[in-house]
């Protein structure tokens, strides 16, 4: 499960976060990563606010540093999931066009949210990067609640 944002310091490692933690309540065994679409902050750790907001909520996502996507994602990852339009339009326009990964919104799994996108907090306050974490939560939570029914125990 890779999650994707701009620039890999607000969203997707928050989602990574939250997916980790779900996947671990769910029992379910998995490879779970983040990127972003840009090269802005490669090597960076997840926005301090982002970090807050986390271990805010019993995730430390501290340990993390911003990657670009590449090449190798659309294979070593099954799915691929987008926290917004922009992102996935730009995660499938550097699809191989063999990829193997599935490629989604976040809130696609979140019946009734379909194609919304998870807001970019970088810009914001602390309030911002709440909701933003909430609104996560509630997509990772029905994915991994998907996968676990589903009886996925293999590497998503």
């Amino acid at each position: 499960m890779l999650f994707v944002c701009l620039g890999n310091i607000c969203r997707s490692p928050m989602a990574e976060g939250a997916f980790r933690a779900a996947a671990s309540r769910y029992g379910l065994q998995c490879d779970v990563d983040s990127a972003g679409t840009a090269s802005y902050h490669i090597n960076h750790p997840p926005d301090p606010r982002a970090v807050a907001t986390a271990l805010g909520k019993g995730v430390d996502i501290s340990s993390q540093r911003a990657r670009q996507i590449a090449r190798e994602d659309y294979y070593s990852f099954t799915h691929i999931i987008a926290m917004d339009g922009a992102n996935l339009a730009g995660i499938k326009a550097q699809a191989p066009r063999d990829a193997t990964a599935r490629v989604a919104l976040l809130m696609d799994a979140v019946a009734g949210r379909e194609g919304m996108a998870i807001a970019d907090p970088y810009y914001g306050d602390e309030a911002l990067f709440a909701k933003v974490w909430e609104d996560i939560a509630e997509g990772v939570e029905a994915l991994a609640a998907r996968f676990a029914i589903e009886g996925v125990g293999i590497r998503l």
